[in-house]
């Protein structure tokens, strides 16, 4: 019988470990956390020192007796959930709930999963953590007291079903805040010239002109405004003569990225391979937790994912030094190992994400991962092996031309050794300039060399707003802010989406109305709690109680005394959007009152302020600077079955609904139930597309756009990613209030089932 037991959170991670263990250890899942607050309402004991009321989850008592049993007589009990604030306060419920001595139950932590770590750290227990488990118990009353105590006030003010956050709101805020910028923005016409030149020696090449008289030369600042100055110019320029007055060539060098923290492969895995936070996160933990390798069993591929520090280990730098000198040569190996700085605040208890092995390269890893498996793998190896790489070495050449007194420049480079870009490139974000001459090589030209001019080509631009954010950018703009933290960005991002405060267009986050309102409501009556900078100094106030420097309680004294007052001040005077509307200009077709913005079950739409007196309703939609314009109601050819009333089409945020034409005496609505496609192929005939239908009784099912050929049907909803375990080209997903939201497989014998909502997301 097995002297000790292991227990971790993830029935993955549980078989790796117990491959390497072997018969001496019993390990077992706690899959998940095991309490947690209860659901159905606020418990927290405000009175009272802000006690916990912490409850057994739903389906987790049979767990909990399981590790009881599995725990009787062991002599070492050996806690391993993951190495974090939510891996610690699961270690701590669980010795809780166990209750055995203090001198038997232990931590052990691991950075990464593998044979030799896992040993390691076997041999080298530790005592749970109690600072780092009140920061997480911090953040969690933080967070329930935020969200179980706006939210009603929402549901109340506007509608049922909304929610506020400590971090979701001022998200969204950031999110608000920029889609406002451009649709105050002014576009501004301005003019580029270029001239096509040629020396004494060829390539032909571009010049741009970038100064006008004894104007300092600053191209970032030139201007020309409109087409009569640029016609202008160009009259002057094609009688003059072009002359080189300066040429500047040095060697520049470029370095390599460090390895990844969690936002930035976030943000990679977003640009070059088109994932969300969410999917890379779940993709990154199946490899931390261990994949089936053949022969050799599961095999954790990489260091733990959640982590804000650039630091790597001294023999993961050896060993990929090796590897460099070995495939690239002495060239391509630095005389002295890089460093990178961790960013001020962050928490360096873990490496970067790097892979834990450098003998398993992706191409010898093909045949055993998944095809987004081994994207995320090879982004992760290669942004690590080129951290450790020489400098990109170009020849950088400027050349400054006259022609009387205007002055242009051209511009271009040379790769003279590629360093690390032989291995990898950090993709760009929004990139501003097309202008790809610096990427040029340019003729041998000497200082007062006579070019000759072969064209001159004016172009007209305007200057473009600045880009709404994706979820990558978004989720840069809260790491430098302070805001959130690597186990929290993934949620985030679904969680403004679900709430439905943010929709996505080409993979652009767009604030809906809803978002726009909810912002407003909240910055108006709670203004700490909406400023970025009092969320990342909260942040700030967790790593101090992690640390040991802040005692937790203070921590949340200090924060509920402000905000009760304004929670009390919010209760009496925010606006009530569900009775009063949001006042517009447009007025009453019947009665010449201004018609107000309203919120109904089928979205917004705008009422006549004068109600009950007066009882007009109508359509509208924005334009593209977001102001409204009425809609005409297309009466259809059919009557309510509860009045007899014409139908009307109408919109709401769903989409096209109709509407009972005698609202607000009647308000039935009946969907126009048009089938949207998911994308994912059908199981069963191989030939047909699942499509998203609403029954009769309204609620969304999946079937076959093959019926009634093909009967397939689910209520679950299908999710265009591999199975994790069969490789099925799609898996289901369902979501309760209860259990959140779970994913499993449909192939018979694949016994795939994952919750896979972030520990972090009520947290937001």
């Amino acid at each position: 019988m097995a002297k000790n037991l292991v227990i971790v959170e993830s029935p993955a991670k549980a078989k790796t470990l117990s491959k390497y263990l072997g018969r001496n250890y019993t390990v077992k899942a706690s899959v998940g956390h095991v309490v947690d607050l209860p659901k159905s309402k606020l418990g927290v004991d405000i009175e009272n020192d802000f006690e916990p009321e912490y409850t057994i989850i739903r389906g987790k008592s049979k767990v909990i007796s399981d590790l009881k049993k599995a725990a009787k007589g062991k002599e070492n009990i050996y806690l391993a959930p993951d190495p974090d604030r939510e891996g610690e306060a699961i270690a701590w419920h669980i010795a809780n709930k166990l209750g055995g001595s203090k001198s038997n139950i232990q931590r052990v932590l691991f950075n990464e999963i593998t044979k030799n770590a896992v040993r390691e750290a076997i041999k080298h227990p530790i005592e749970i953590d109690q600072h780092r488990f009140e920061a997480q118990q911090t953040r969690r009353i933080l967070d329930r007291l935020v969200g179980y105590q706006i939210s009603p006030l929402l549901w109340d003010k506007v509608r049922r079903g909304l929610s506020a956050g400590r971090v979701q709101s001022v998200a969204v805020r950031i999110v608000c805040e920029r889609e406002r910028e451009i649709r105050a923005f002014k576009k501004k016409e301005y003019w580029s010239i270029t001239a096509q030149l040629e020396g004494q020696n060829p390539p032909e090449f571009a010049a741009r002109l970038l100064k006008v008289g004894d104007d300092k030369l600053d191209p970032e600042k030139f201007r020309i405004e409109n087409e009569a100055a640029a016609t202008e110019l160009v009259e002057k320029l094609r009688s003059s003569e072009f002359k080189v007055t300066k040429v500047d060539r040095k060697e520049r060098r470029r370095f390599p990225t460090p390895p990844f923290i969690t936002s930035r492969l976030q943000q990679e895995a977003s640009r070059k391979l088109g994932y969300t936070p969410s999917r890379t996160m779940r993709i990154a933990q199946r490899l931390y937790e261990g994949i089936e390798l053949g022969p050799e069993g599961p095999v954790g591929l990489i260091t733990y994912m959640r982590t804000d520090s650039v630091r790597i280990a001294p023999e993961a730098v050896d060993a990929v030094r090796g590897h460099i000198g070995e495939k690239y040569g002495a060239d391509y190996l630095p005389k002295d190992p890089p460093t990178y700085k961790t960013k001020k605040g962050a928490q360096d208890a873990h490496e970067a994400i790097r892979p834990t092995s450098l003998e398993r390269s992706p191409d010898t890893l093909q045949s055993y991962l998944g095809k987004e498996e081994l994207a995320v793998y090879s982004l992760i190896w290669n942004r690590f092996v080129a951290s450790q790489m020489t400098p990109a070495v170009f020849d950088q050449t400027s050349v400054d031309i006259q022609a009387d007194n205007l002055t242009l420049r051209a511009t271009g480079q040379i790769m003279k050794f590629d360093g690390f870009i032989r291995v990898y490139t950090e993709g760009v974000d929004d990139e501003k300039s097309t202008d790809d001459d610096k990427d040029r090589k340019l003729p041998e030209l000497v200082e007062g060399e006579i070019l000759k001019l072969n064209d001159l080509k004016p172009e007209q631009h305007f200057t473009q707003p600045p880009p709404r954010y994706s979820q990558a950018t978004l989720i840069k703009e809260l790491e430098e802010k302070g805001i959130g933290r690597p186990s929290t960005y993934a949620s985030i991002m679904s969680t403004i989406i679900a709430k439905e405060y943010v929709s996505e267009d080409n993979r652009r986050l767009v604030p809906t109305e809803l978002g726009f309102l909810v912002t407003d409501l909240l910055v108006e009556s709670f203004p700490d709690l909406m400023n970025a900078e009092f969320t990342a100094g909260m942040e700030n106030t967790l790593d101090e109680i992690e640390e040991g420097r802040q005692p937790w309680l203070k921590a949340l004294r200090d924060f509920y005394g402000p905000f009760s007052k304004d929670l009390e001040k919010a209760g009496e005077t925010m606006r009530d959007v569900k009775r009063e509307g949001q006042p517009t200009d447009i007025e009453c077709p019947k009665c010449k009152s201004p018609m107000v913005v309203k919120w109904g079950r089928a979205g917004e739409f705008l009422g006549c302020s004068a109600y009950p007196e007066c009882k007009s309703t109508t359509n509208f939609k924005r334009d593209d600077e977001g102001k409204i314009v009425p809609v005409e109601e297309e009466v259809v050819d059919e009557v309510c079955e509860k009045c007899g009333s014409p139908m009307k089409l109408r919109f709401g945020r769903y989409g096209k609904f109709l509407g009972c034409s005698a609202y607000p005496e009647c308000k039935n609505v009946r969907s126009l139930n048009r089938p949207q496609p998911t994308g994912v192929k059908c199981p069963d005939c191989k030939e047909g597309e699942i499509m998203q239908k609403k029954s009769r009784g309204g609620k969304i099912f999946y079937s076959c756009g093959r019926y009634p050929e093909c009967r397939f049907a689910t209520w679950e909803r299908p999710v265009p990613e591999p199975c994790p375990n069969c490789k099925a080209p799609f898996v289901v997903e369902k979501t309760t209030k209860r259990a959140g939201t779970v994913r499993r497989c449909l192939s018979e014998g694949c016994d795939y089932k994952e919750n896979v909502d972030d520990p972090d997301a009520e947290a937001v």
